[in-house]
C-alpha cells in the first residue's frame, strides 16, 4: 500500500481530482452570485415601451421662453426583463432637453432627446428622436382687457349697459413674436338664455391674434370680474276705469275711481311707444250701493311685466225714481247748459285777471348737474355711482320758480341695506313745497365694494 501511495500515479490521479473539485466549487460559487444580482448565464432579452413619458425643459425661464418641446414622448427599452418590470414599474428616469447653455442663440432650432438616472444594462430609444423648438426673449407687456357677451340670450325687451372688468388691466408674458401678435385681450362673460337681471360674474381673459386665434402666453391675473347691467325700458301709464254693462233700476252710478291711478310697463321701447293708459273695464251690472273692488289689469301681450296685476275701484252710487233715472239724460244735458251760462256770465261781467294768466302761470324750469349724495355708508365699505350728478325739472307756478336754486333741492340714494356688487336704487328727491319735480332715471346704479383691512 505505501508503495502504491508514494507511486508518482497516485500523486498525479489525487492533483487531478482535486483540480476537478476546485472547479467545480469556483463555477457554483460563480452561478449563485449570479442568481443574487437577477442574472443568469444566458438572461431573457425583452423590449417594452412606455408611453407618455413627460418632458422636461432645461433653460433660462427669467429671460427665455421656449415652444415647441412636447409635452410627453414614448421610449422603448430593450435588456433583461426583470430589469424592464422594475423600469417601467418605477419610472425613475428622465426624458429632458437641455438649452441651459447662456450662450444659446435666439429662433428655430432641433434639439435632441436625452435619457438620464436609466439602468445602464437598459438600451433606450426615444420616439420621436428630436424636435424642432422655438427659441425667444421673455417679454412682459399690459394691455387693456374688453369684455364681450353674447347678447342674443338676453330675454325679450331687456337691454343691458356696457360691461365693466376690474382690474381693466392684466399683464401678459410670452414670447417676444407672441406678444407682438396680440391684437386682442378679451374676458367673455357666460350667460344662460332668457337672461333678465343684473350680472357680476368672473371671466377667463384670452389673448388673442387678428384672426382670433388663441396665443400661447401668461396672463396675470387669469381671471377679471365682470359686471353686466340689465334692465328694461320702462313707461308709467294712467289706469282707465271703463264702465261695462247697464246699472240696475233705480241706481245711478255717481262716481267711478282707481287707485292707484298709475300703472309702470316694462318692455321693448317700440311696445311702450305704443301705449298711452290701460284700460280697465268695470262691469256695474250688479252694483246695488256703493261698493269697492279688487280687479285685474289686462296686461297687453306687447308688454313683458307690470308694476302691478290689480287695481282698486271705488263705485259711488245715488238711489233714484225709475221716473228720474229715465229724465237723466235731460238733466246731464242741463247742466252742460248751466255751467255755460255761468262760464259766459263771468265773462260778460269782467274777465278776472287771474284766469288769463292761469295757462300761464304754470311753468317748468330744469336745473343740471345737481349732485347726488350717498347716504347711509358703512364704515367698511366704499360706494360708487355710476354717475353722481343729473338734471332735473321743476313744474309750478311762475313766480316759486324763480325763487329756487339748486341749494334748495337734494337728490340722496340710500345705500345703508345694501350689500357688495351692482345695485338700481331709487332717488329721493326733496323739492320746495308747491312744486312737481320730473327725473329723465328715478333711480342709479350703485356698486358697493368692501374697503381693504388695514394691516
Amino acid at each position: 500500500m505505501d508503495k502504491f501511495t508514494n507511486s508518482a500515479w497516485f500523486m498525479r490521479i489525487v492533483a487531478f481530482a482535486l483540480a476537478a473539485l476546485l472547479f467545480i466549487s469556483i463555477n457554483f460559487e460563480m452561478e449563485s452570485d449570479k442568481k443574487s444580482l437577477g442574472l443568469s448565464t444566458a438572461p431573457e432579452i425583452s423590449t417594452e415601451t412606455i408611453e407618455n413619458v413627460p418632458v422636461e425643459v432645461y433653460y433660462d425661464r427669467e429671460n427665455l421662453v421656449v415652444s415647441g418641446v412636447p409635452e410627453t414622448v414614448d421610449v422603448t427599452l430593450k435588456g433583461a426583463k426583470s430589469l424592464l418590470i422594475n423600469a417601467k414599474n418605477q419610472r425613475d428616469f428622465k426624458v429632458y432637453v437641455d438649452l441651459s447653455d447662456p450662450a444659446i442663440s435666439m429662433g428655430d432650432r432641433t434639439v435632441t432627446f436625452k435619457i438620464s438616472d436609466l439602468n445602464e444594462k437598459l438600451v433606450a430609444t426615444i420616439d420621436p428622436e428630436y424636435a424642432e423648438v422655438n427659441v425667444q426673449e421673455r417679454v412682459t407687456k399690459e394691455f387693456s382687457v374688453e369684455a364681450e357677451y353674447n347678447s342674443s340670450l338676453l330675454e325679450e325687451g331687456y337691454t343691458a349697459g356696457q360691461p365693466t372688468v376690474s382690474p381693466q388691466t392684466v399683464k401678459i408674458t410670452g414670447a417676444k413674436d407672441a406678444i407682438e401678435q396680440i391684437s386682442y385681450v378679451k374676458a367673455n362673460l357666460e350667460i344662460s338664455k332668457g337672461l333678465n337681471e343684473t350680472v357680476n360674474s368672473k371671466a377667463t381673459v384670452k389673448a388673442l391674434d387678428r384672426d382670433l386665434n388663441k396665443l400661447d402666453v401668461t396672463i396675470e391675473p387669469s381671471s377679471v370680474a365682470v359686471s353686466l347691467k340689465v334692465s328694461i325700458p320702462s313707461k308709467t301709464v294712467s289706469i282707465a276705469p271703463k264702465q261695462t254693462g247697464k246699472a240696475k233700476d233705480g241706481i245711478r252710478i255717481t262716481s267711478i275711481s282707481v287707485d292707484p291711478k298709475e300703472v309702470t310697463l316694462f318692455g321693448s321701447e317700440t311696445s311702450l311707444e305704443k301705449i298711452d293708459e290701460i284700460n280697465l273695464p268695470v262691469n256695474i251690472s250688479k252694483i246695488d250701493g256703493d261698493t269697492e273692488l279688487e280687479l285685474d289689469l289686462n296686461k297687453p301681450d306687447s308688454v313683458q311685466k307690470m308694476s302691478l296685476g290689480k287695481a282698486q275701484v271705488k263705485i259711488r252710487t245715488e238711489k233714484v225714481d225709475v221716473d228720474e233715472e229715465n229724465a237723466e239724460p235731460v238733466v246731464e244735458e242741463e247742466e252742460p247748459e248751466t255751467e255755460q251760462k255761468q262760464e259766459e256770465q263771468v265773462v260778460e261781467e269782467k274777465p278776472e285777471p287771474e284766469e288769463e294768466d292761469e295757462p300761464a302761470a304754470i311753468e317748468s324750469k330744469t336745473f343740471n348737474d345737481i349732485q347726488i349724495v350717498p347716504v347711509g355708508i358703512r364704515d367698511d365699505q366704499d360706494a360708487e355711482l355710476e354717475s353722481d350728478v343729473t338734471s332735473i325739472t321743476l313744474l309750478g307756478e311762475a313766480d316759486d320758480l324763480k325763487k329756487i336754486t339748486k341749494d334748495d333741492i337734494n337728490l340722496t340714494v340710500d345705500v345703508s341695506n345694501l350689500d357688495e356688487g351692482t345695485h338700481d336704487v331709487d332717488l329721493a328727491v326733496t323739492v320746495p313745497e308747491g312744486v312737481e319735480w320730473e327725473l329723465d332715471s328715478k333711480t342709479v346704479s350703485v356698486t358697493i365694494t368692501q374697503k381693504d383691512e388695514e394691516t
